[in-house]
């Protein structure tokens, strides 16, 4: 349906902006919304130091639940990490010590600060009530309102054993604490909405049922779809890895780089999934063509700097950027990456710098790119394999430029022998 048949502010912004893939019930969510002011949550697993632009979109979600009056529940998943989510996967996940996962939490929670007004919104982690079970409690409490078949008919179950891979029988627990979760929020703050992925559907689906059946609760679930680029890559996955969203994984001028090289066919979908830009703006810059699409992706990509990192360091990378590719000059606000020249008396192959630069994966990539003409070293085209003497061609700033398309990286050696 269109955006306009819907009169709650949080629905018809969900469904403009593309977020809508599935929901238990889109109009009761609507007339809900538009009556009364809901808290609504999104789960996150503490797997890794920092999120990355892969998980931006949930909390784009929640940050569109709060720009239209509703609460936020930031869900940190304290418990569910120590069993890890089977969903997508074919092996378990490594398990990760409480340490571990302390630290974990404090990493991801970062990006919020800057996407939402964390005092208006709740933190909890769910080791806060499924830690307290005993086991026979819980399998009494909740085992009786989940059937083995139906466990077994959701897509995270279901691909795992179709590709005869093993899952354990902690994973197979992991969408029956998931629900579990979901009863609780709603008890504690009479929550009646989680968001997720695609993906978590089934899981979502599971909470639904569980607060129906215990309580006689109606609950909503809503999922996003899966966001690929045009040409089907996976959000935020690129040749050199994740891209994270804490500044001390990827910088700033890296982030900025991510968005300025959006493929043009996703411009107005990122601009409308990724930033606050009105809407009419927003069909204004897709509309543009040609060379004029560039003007759309580095407000794209100033627009999603500014959101995550800031005014000033937004305005740090475009001009970094400028500089870099239309001015030539170096600066230190490109990445910089050093490559340790112990045993490097006087040259080192145009191969190694460009494998060392991380743009791409291997020597043998680089080799390739070379074949392409793909590579600049210091500006000038790579056309050919060949020893470089670093002290005569180093930069003002100590490091070789390495370029590939529309990305850019210094290679600083160290431990050089003199």
């Amino acid at each position: 349906m269109a955006a306009s048949t819907y009169s709650s502010e949080l629905v018809h912004t969900l469904v403009e902006r593309g977020y809508l893939y599935q929901a238990t019930d889109i109009d009761g969510l609507d007339k809900r919304a538009a009556k009364e002011n809901l808290s609504g949550y999104i789960g996150f697993d503490l797997t890794a130091r920092s999120l990355h632009v892969g998980s931006l979109v949930q909390i784009m979600l929640l940050r569109r639940l709060q720009q239209a009056g509703h609460k936020p529940i930031i869900l940190m998943g304290g418990a569910t990490t120590k069993v890890g989510d089977p969903t997508g996967r074919d092996t378990s996940r490594p398990m990760l010590t409480p340490e571990i996962i302390a630290q974990n939490k404090e990493g991801i929670l970062k990006p919020f600060g800057a996407l939402l007004d964390m005092k208006e919104a709740i933190v909890v982690n769910n080791d806060e009530w499924l830690a307290e079970y005993g086991y026979l409690d819980f399998l009494r409490d909740y085992g009786t309102h989940f059937t083995i078949n139906r466990m077994l008919s959701f897509d995270s179950v279901k691909l795992r054993l179709d590709r005869e891979q093993p899952m354990t029988f902690l994973e197979f627990n992991y969408m029956l604490l998931q629900a579990v979760d979901y009863l609780e929020l709603n008890r504690r703050f009479g929550t009646a909405l989680q968001m997720g992925g695609a993906d978590q559907w089934g899981n979502i689906i599971n909470g639904v049922e569980l607060c129906r059946r215990v309580d006689a609760r109606e609950v909503f679930g809503f999922t996003t779809p899966l966001i690929t680029s045009a040409s089907g890559a996976k959000m935020g996955k690129t040749a050199d890895g994740a891209v994270w969203l804490n500044a001390d994984m990827k910088s700033p001028y890296e982030y900025w780089q991510f968005w300025r090289n959006t493929e043009d066919a996703d411009v107005g979908r990122f601009l409308k999934l990724f930033t606050d830009m009105p809407m009419n703006e927003i069909a204004r810059l897709e509309s543009l063509q040609g060379a004029e699409i560039n003007d759309a992706k580095i407000s794209l990509a100033n627009a999603a700097t500014e959101m995550l990192h800031g005014e000033k360091a937004a305005k740090d990378a475009e001009n970094a950027a400028k500089a870099a590719f239309i001015d030539g000059v170096v600066t230190l606000n490109l990445p910089v990456v050093e490559m340790d020249c112990s045993e490097w008396p006087t040259a080192r192959s145009n191969v190694q710098i460009i494998a060392a630069s991380g743009l791409v994966r291997s020597g043998r990539e680089a080799r390739g790119k070379i074949d392409e003409g793909a590579i600049y070293i210091n500006d000038e085209k790579v056309t050919e394999i060949q020893n470089i003497p670093y002290d005569k061609v180093l930069s003002d700033v100590g490091a070789f430029k390495v370029r590939m398309k529309n990305r850019i990286v210094l290679v600083k050696p160290v431990n050089i022998k003199t």
